[in-house]
Order: structure tokens, then C-alpha cells, then sequence
């Protein structure tokens, strides 16, 4: 089993979970800063990847082409509500995208990185999937570039990988780790007193 929940056990987990995820996931303010950061423009194509029930969905921006995938059916039926004109949804696992290379203007990495059994891979793919020059924007929960840990945190992370998702990303090391070509344009603090994070990459 790997470090955190593999991915048949992941969507049962939050097919269970769909119905109640977004009266617990409230972070709109977030997800608004990240997709700022992001920049999207009228014609431009982006992927969502691990979308759940589709909470970015209405802050896209008019004209946009949307790829909205997710590996729990359950949590795709939710995002089809909210869906709009221009927006497509899949089922897929974010580790092994069926995707062509250089396909997409951009791709948002939204709360999944932290909940995968392999965020190096889904990071990876992403970064295949985005053509040279495009953008990642990753929000998750992490530490800053060069932060270690407190022993509280370390400890609280325990507890929350056990529920499978991990509060101590690194993102520069998973990047490293990984291969992604992408490299840090922008970090910043976006919410619950600097866990929760959003990351500009663009794909090199």
C-alpha cells in the first residue's frame, strides 16, 4: 500500500464523502486567488484535475475550454451541476492521464496533490499534458520553500495522512523528485494561517 490511501480504496472513500464535501470544503476566496494567479484567458484550454464536485467551476471565466476529471464518479456527478457551456468531464485518474502531450493551456492542481498516493506522478502528468510555456497553479496544503515542520505539525500530520491527506507538502521537492518541467513563478499564503497554499509553475 502506498503512503497514503490507493486509489480504489481513494474512490470509495470520497464517493462516501461527495454528498457532504462541499458543506466542509468551503474555500472560495482560495480557489478565487489561485485561478487569479492562473490568468486564464477567453479560448484558452484548461485542465481541473481531481475536481471533485466542480467547486471552481463557476469562478472560471466566461469563454473558457474546461476538461473537468476526476477518479470518483460520484464526485463528477456533483461537478456536472455546476457545469457550463465549453466545460467537458471525465473520469480519470490524475497518475495516468489520457491525455496527448502539449494539449492544454493550462492546468489547476486544486487540493488533490496532498491526497494522492503519487503527487510526483499527477504533477508529472500534468506538466505533459500543458504545452511548453503554459501554467500550473497547484493549491494545497504545504510548507514554504526552505519551512521545516513543527513538531506540532509533524504530529498533526500524522493523524491526517491516516485520513489520507498530507498537510507537509513540498512542492519544490516533489517537482525535483518528479522531473516536472516546470519551474516556480509565484508562492503565496492563501489561507488557515499559511497552510494552505497557491503555487504559479510554468511548463518549461
Amino acid at each position: 500500500m502506498s503512503r497514503l490511501l490507493a486509489p480504489r480504496l481513494q474512490r470509495l472513500r470520497f464517493t462516501l464523502f461527495a454528498p457532504f464535501y462541499d458543506a466542509v470544503v468551503r474555500l472560495d476566496g482560495a480557489r478565487r486567488r489561485s485561478l487569479e494567479l492562473l490568468a486564464l484567458g477567453p479560448g484558452e484550454r484548461v485542465l481541473l484535475v481531481g475536481a471533485g464536485t466542480g467547486a471552481d467551476l463557476p469562478l472560471l471565466p466566461d469563454g473558457v475550454r474546461a476538461l473537468v476529471t476526476d477518479i470518483t464518479p460520484a464526485m463528477l456527478d456533483r461537478a456536472r451541476r455546476r457545469a457550463r457551456l465549453g466545460h467537458e468531464l471525465a473520469v480519470m485518474d490524475a497518475m495516468a492521464l489520457d491525455l496527448p502531450d502539449a494539449s492544454f493551456d493550462a492546468a489547476m492542481l486544486h487540493l488533490i496533490l496532498a491526497l494522492v498516493p503519487d503527487p510526483g506522478r499527477v504533477l508529472a502528468e500534468a506538466a505533459r499534458v500543458v504545452r511548453p510555456g503554459g501554467r500550473i497553479v497547484v493549491l494545497d496544503k504545504g510548507l514554504a520553500p526552505g519551512q521545516e515542520a513543527s513538531p506540532l505539525r509533524r504530529a498533526a500530520s500524522f493523524v491526517t495522512r491516516l485520513i489520507a491527506s498530507d498537510i507537509n507538502l513540498r512542492l519544490g521537492t516533489l517537482i525535483a523528485e518528479s522531473g516536472a518541467p516546470v519551474t516556480v513563478v509565484h508562492d503565496e499564503v492563501v489561507g488557515f494561517g499559511g497552510l494552505l497554499r497557491a503555487t504559479l509553475l510554468e511548463r518549461n
